[in-house]
């Protein structure tokens, strides 16, 4: 019954994200004793707003990287990324793979008369099994050639269908350096969405 309710389903699961969210940043500023921010605590704050007088300093909530969305847990990310550039060089391929309400899977699924953008649960699986096989047929499969390194974020569009980026950095071998490399993986890419769909 609560998947039936369409868009007032969707706000009910955004409230509830929302209330785990307050919840845990709660927990953070509760127990900032134990994330350790006490050493940082009046020093940062005269330092970095170049406070003469000790009454106008505030107190900081610091975010550990775990907090998904924080600027700790977005410079890990970014981090990380640029130590995989600095390691393998320059990502080789960019591509995007982007959710399909009109997959048979998803259609399948589908109630009569229910539309795919109020099963906003049944689309994020299905785009979730595909992103897996994409990533198998990558990495395990070689569809691009052998990877030395592969980097993907998933996103949500406005519309409320998924999407991801994949950043891969093949080994120097596989490199694409003629346009006949470049046509080979056109028909490879073309290969792939056939397989995908």
């Amino acid at each position: 019954m609560v998947l039936r309710g369409g868009r007032l389903f969707q706000q009910y699961i955004v409230d509830m994200y929302v209330k785990i969210g307050n919840t845990r940043l709660d927990f953070l500023r509760l127990n900032q004793d134990t994330i350790r921010v006490d050493l940082y605590q009046g020093i940062l704050d005269t330092v970095e707003l170049e406070e003469n007088s000790a009454c106008n300093v505030g107190k900081r909530i610091v975010l550990p990287p775990s907090f998904l969305g924080g600027p700790s847990d977005m410079r890990r990310r970014y981090l990380n990324a640029m130590a995989l550039v600095q390691k393998y060089g320059k990502p080789d391929l960019f591509i995007t793979m982007t959710c399909n309400p009109n997959w048979a899977e998803i259609k399948a699924e589908l109630s009569a008369g229910e539309q795919a953008q109020n099963r906003p649960d049944l689309l994020a699986r299905v785009f979730h099994a595909k992103l897996t096989l994409l990533r198998k047929q990558i990495k395990e499969k070689r569809i691009f050639g052998e990877v030395a390194s592969m980097i993907n974020v998933v996103e949500f569009q406005k519309c409320g269908l998924p999407h991801a980026h994949f950043l891969i950095i093949l080994q120097p071998a596989y490199k694409i350096t003629t346009p006949e490399n470049f046509d080979q993986m056109l028909l490879l890419k073309f290969r792939c969405m056939t397989t995908l769909t």
